[in-house]
């Protein structure tokens, strides 16, 4: 099991709370703490003892920024490296998405990219009207992979799934609740007091109940479009000129010049 100081489990009762803490990065996550993500929400759906997930990120300023973008040479510089990664972050997603349990995401400030993903994954996003959700893609000549574009799709549809990736659109919390990104809005004071109050109400209620609800709402939903030549597509992009360059462009605080190739 990976274990990383930054990926914190507390436990109240039947309420298990995740925190992506990484405050001065914006809670944003490198391939270290996406393994210990997956492995926290494994051990969670594990137990069987727990009534609700609630996933947070450390501070007020972001639920998370995503994927650390300044890990990204390092982690995901060739295609090997970038199918490594790209294996794990969807396993990571799946942990999240599939736990038994019912899962809350908290959201305040920033939840970007793979924050976004994450928050995406949960069955309940309640949030403030401070959030700013979005997905940077396009500026970095990235590929949003099929495991994230999943969970956006079924919530907003593909209009506003194109609004979110391809015009790059970042959404208010009031603007991510009116398309349904978010399935509840609250005073930004109030989100982590209404994410706990969510959770309590969830677990006075049946817990199999709620297990059997949430595995036949999935199933109704279908399986994730995920296989080895969905994770090869993923992967490719690595080698690409313009992924190189989007991230090139963040690192020197410039405005990238894509090329298409």
């Amino acid at each position: 099991m990976a274990n990383d100081p930054r990926i914190l489990s507390a436990r109240e009762g039947a309420i298990l709370t995740v925190t992506i803490s990484r405050p001065e990065k914006r809670n944003a996550l490198d391939a270290a703490m996406w393994a210990a993500l997956r492995d926290a929400m494994r051990a969670a759906d594990a137990d069987e003892t727990l009534g609700c997930v609630v996933l947070r990120g450390a501070g007020e300023a972001a639920f998370s920024a995503g994927a650390d973008i300044s890990a990204f040479e390092a982690e995901r510089g060739t295609p090997e490296r970038e199918a490594a990664y790209q294996a794990l972050l969807a396993e990571a997603l799946q942990a999240v998405r599939t736990c038994r349990h019912p899962t809350v995401a908290a959201i305040r400030g920033w939840c970007m990219g793979g924050g976004a993903g994450i928050a995406t994954m949960c069955d309940f996003r309640v949030a403030g009207p401070d959030a700013r959700i979005g997905i940077p893609a396009r500026s970095l000549g990235l590929f949003y992979q099929h495991a994230e574009l999943d969970p956006i799709l079924q919530s907003v549809g593909y209009w506003v799934a194109c609004e979110l990736l391809i015009e790059g659109r970042v959404f208010t919390g009031e603007e991510a609740e009116r398309k349904g990104l978010v399935s509840r809005l609250v005073p930004e004071e109030k989100v982590f007091e209404e994410a706990a109050a969510l959770a309590a109400r969830i677990c006075q209620g049946a817990p199999l109940a709620n297990r059997f609800h949430k595995r036949a709402l999935q199933a109704l939903r279908g399986p994730l479009p995920i296989g080895a030549a969905e994770l090869a597509e993923a992967a490719a992009f690595a080698a690409t000129e313009d992924f190189r360059e989007g991230v090139a462009a963040f690192r020197e605080g410039r405005k990238p010049l894509f090329r298409g190739r």
